[in-house]
């Protein structure tokens, strides 16, 4: 089981959720974050400092925004397992459900 990043965070990447993740497993897109499924240890230290409320449990994701437990796990499927965020700075892509998105307030 994982954490997953949903809609809320598109555009606003606050990355409060960084500073607490004690793993270094919450890498950044060009307009969202993302939780490695593999590296997250479910600790949960993200979800609480999240302003916009955009982490959730995978079995809490909201429906509307189910999809993003997919694009939170496909994100990584050429990236594999860095092992670690910090080594890698943004990442200048995004998945294409968050890609396709308009651009968020």
């Amino acid at each position: 089981m994982t954490y997953v990043i949903a809609q809320p965070c598109v555009d606003i990447k606050d990355k409060a959720c960084i500073d607490e993740c004690p793993v270094d497993c919450i890498y950044e897109g060009e307009r969202s974050l993302y939780i490695h499924p593999d590296e997250c240890v479910d600790c949960g230290a993200c979800e609480p400092v999240c302003p916009v409320e955009a982490i959730y449990y995978e079995d809490d994701v909201p429906e509307q925004w189910a999809e993003y437990y997919k694009a939170n796990v496909e994100f990584f499927d050429e990236l594999g397992s860095p092992g670690g965020a910090a080594k890698m700075g943004m990442i200048p892509l995004d998945h294409p459900i968050i890609a396709a998105l308009p651009p968020q307030a």
